[in-house]
């Protein structure tokens, strides 16, 4: 184990340098008394990490993502039990007091690429460890990561020194490397610093939907040329319905479908009519399947009437039962005939009281017929339930 040798090697004086991808405290705590006897350690993270960007975001990097470097600092993913154990607070204190007086770190600025490698010298012998991709736990052997070998080769003199003149000389590059020391002692400071409760809730809030922030792109965001926002019903709902059809919107086009599962009362119908109105304004055909008791209420939003408050944006959606999916003659609600409706011609279908929705003709697994609220001799199986209504959408394909 790699821990196990460098507990060996450095001795009191010894200086430390290394090129990694990221740090963590927690490989300070597994080393604490060696790196306290060391004299001086030098770091340098070998991908833009605590500097600004200088290349366009289009320009993928190929190993750690920025943020995560970053916040490696408080552990990786594989330190998880580490920080379950809650001791992050002052393992934090006591490497940010040590850094202070004996640390070092630098920044490659450039898309240039480094080896990844450790390096421990004294006045006698220079050790190289290589390859070190990450001060971690991981790579000192304490921890399991996600590589099925972990296999790291320590070098002697005289072929260690090469690496050690490559480190001084890429160290000493100004142009190449910027110090961020301050910046890396600073965020590790706030891990034992005391925050104030509203901090705390927009962190939390930050880590929760960090990744969907992230995934949000000008491609998936609704088209504000379509003019939704200028319809009656948009300027109808409530933020939190807005807030509901926006991020339908969004799962749509990422995903091809959503369900809406509010609790009875918050308007969900409103809702839904809103996304419907963006994908009309799109030009796009959109299908809504309704129980029959509830049909009336969808015939109304969509038609001439004096009772409709929402007939200036002129809805032109199609409406069908639930049942009518079972059925293959006869006409729907609005006068198509079933076996000659052009199914495919749908680019958003909408399913309201979609719990309710069920296949039929199902078997009860000891060979009869299983019984379900379509069945011809069961009408009335819709009035007891009692689930949360839900409405369903989808793109077909």
């Amino acid at each position: 184990m790699v821990k196990d040798d460098l507990e060996k090697t450095i001795q009191h004086g010894s200086r430390i340098s290394i090129a990694a991808a990221c740090f963590s405290i927690y490989a300070y705590q597994e080393l604490r008394q060696q790196l306290e006897a060391c004299s001086e350690l030098r770091f340098i993270f070998t991908s833009p990490t605590f500097v600004a960007e200088k290349t366009p975001k289009e320009r993928r990097e190929f190993y750690i993502p920025r943020l995560k470097r970053e916040k490696s600092l408080y552990g990786t993913e594989f330190e998880v039990r580490l920080r379950n154990e809650l001791k992050q607070k002052a393992i934090a204190k006591e490497c940010a007091e040590w850094m202070r007086r004996k640390v070092r770190f630098k920044s490659n600025t450039t898309r240039d690429g480094m080896n990844n490698f450790m390096l421990v010298s004294d006045e006698s012998e220079t050790y190289t460890y290589l390859p070190m991709n990450s001060f971690t736990t991981v790579d000192l052997g304490c921890e399991r990561g996600n590589n099925l070998i972990n296999m790291v080769t320590r070098f002697e003199s005289p072929a260690s020194t090469v690496f050690l003149r490559m480190f001084d000389a890429v160290w000493n590059d100004e142009e190449k490397l910027k110090d961020v020391t301050e910046e890396v002692i600073d965020m590790i400071s706030t891990v034992y610093q005391e925050n104030s409760p509203e901090l705390i809730y927009f962190m939390t809030l930050y880590n929760i939907f960090s990744e969907f922030l992230e995934d949000i792109s000008e491609d998936v965001l609704p088209n504000e040329a379509t003019g939704f926002r200028d319809s009656i019903i948009w300027n109808k709902l409530y933020n939190f319905q807005k807030d509901a059809a926006l991020a339908i919107i969004n799962k749509l086009e990422q995903y091809n479908g959503c369900i809406l599962a509010d609790s009875v009362g918050l308007g969900k119908t409103f809702t839904a009519l809103a996304v419907i109105k963006y994908y009309e304004g799109r030009n796009k055909n959109v299908l809504v399947l309704c129980p029959k008791k509830l049909c009336e209420n969808w015939m109304t939003y969509r038609g001439n009437l004096i009772n409709n408050p929402l007939a200036e944006d002129r809805l032109r959606y199609d409406v069908l039962y639930h049942t009518d999916l079972s059925r293959d003659s006869g006409n729907t609600v609005i006068g198509l005939p079933i076996d000659r409706i052009n199914w495919g011609n749908y680019d958003l279908v909408v399913i309201d009281e979609s719990h309710n929705f069920r296949n039929g003709n199902g078997t009860n697994g000891r060979g009869g017929e299983k019984e379900n609220r379509y069945a011809p001799d069961e009408p009335c199986y819709q009035a007891g339930c009692k689930n949360e209504s839900i409405n369903a959408f989808r793109h077909p394909g």
